[in-house]
């Protein structure tokens, strides 16, 4: 079987999160420069079969685009010219940053590692990957 691949993307980050081949355990994978993600997957997908994306679609608590919908639009689009194969489904991300933060802090790190900007974020694709996973198996 093929991992599922969850992404964080942000302006100048993207955090990312991997399914075992067997698609029961979500880890995470790495925090990218958003400039060079697309080459990092295409290294990753050439190692690794990827069956789907799963992305964070940020939207308003009154479901309004945010000003980082665009970003995300776009790399969805240009994803799929690069992989036209690989499905993306986006989902809600409205909370897994602040989760995120929420979940780092209570992990007992020093002050200095829970404010890394590149935890947050790979630890918010992690939450996304495991709520896809656990909706996925009901």
């Amino acid at each position: 079987m093929a991992r599922i691949l969850a992404i964080d993307l942000g302006k100048k980050r993207t955090g990312l999160a991997v399914t075992d081949p067997l698609q029961i355990i979500a880890s995470a994978l790495e925090t990218v420069d958003s400039n060079e993600l697309i080459g990092y997957l295409k290294k990753y997908i050439a190692r690794e079969p990827v069956e789907k994306i799963i992305i964070g679609y940020p939207l308003n608590f009154d479901d309004t685009p945010t000003d980082a919908t665009p970003l995300v639009d776009k790399f969805i689009i240009k994803f799929g010219n690069v992989f036209p194969n690989i499905p993306v489904q986006k989902t809600d991300e409205r909370m897994t940053s602040m989760m995120a933060s929420q979940a780092i802090s209570g992990m007992g790190l020093k002050k200095k590692d829970r404010e890394k900007k590149e935890l947050i974020d790979t630890v918010a694709a992690v939450m996304m990957l495991q709520e896809y996973l656990a909706n996925k198996q009901h």
